[in-house]
């Protein structure tokens, strides 16, 4: 691959990931009486603050799905694949909202553990140290997606409260695109 396509892989997962994260931050300030303890990430995509939510997530797929196509020669068959799963599931996420709630659901689902294959996957792209940094994102990832099945286990969730469970899902996969984004644009 040539090392425009790298950076443009890099620029694209990073630009999408930071918007996200800084969109998202905008929404929960505008959302009326939003807790990140007991809301949902996707409750951003319902009401005052759905137009704005939604469009960074549809933004955050497309840029994720389109690195996924321009690395595909850098990443490999797998990591393409789980990284256009992730991207696909996120421009669901932007269109459904939680209101359509299986659909919505399993799109989510999807992405958690596409996420998840990702940032694992991703450890034979990168050097280290960062590679173990990135697949234990992965890791905590699907720890946490545990944590957030655990009231059909235990039920109830565990102290922390179900938004920020779900926290610890989404934003391992933000952290990846920033990190392995950021890797790309630098890689020579």
């Amino acid at each position: 691959m040539s090392a425009g396509n790298r950076s443009l892989l890099g620029a694209l997962l990073f630009a999408g990931a930071a918007q996200f994260i800084l969109v998202m931050i905008v929404a929960e300030a505008l959302y009326p009486g939003y807790s990140i303890a007991t809301n949902y990430v996707s409750d951003l995509g319902v009401g005052s603050t759905a137009l704005l939510f939604s469009a960074s997530v549809i933004i955050y797929g497309v840029t994720t799905f389109s690195g996924a196509v321009f690395g595909r020669r850098t990443l490999g068959t797998p990591l393409t694949l789980t990284l256009a799963l992730f991207g696909a599931h996120s421009v669901g996420v932007g269109l459904v909202p939680e209101t359509i709630f299986i659909p919505h659901v399993t799109l989510a689902l999807i992405g958690w553990f596409s996420g998840v294959a990702t940032a694992i996957i991703s450890y034979r792209i990168v050097r280290r140290p960062l590679s173990y940094f990135l697949a234990t994102l992965g890791v905590i990832e699907l720890i946490a997606i545990g944590m957030i099945l655990s009231p059909i286990i235990l039920g109830h969730y565990l102290s922390i409260g179900q938004g920020a469970i779900e926290r610890m899902i989404v934003y391992p996969s933000i952290v990846w695109a920033l990190g392995f984004g950021g890797a790309m644009i630098g890689a020579k």
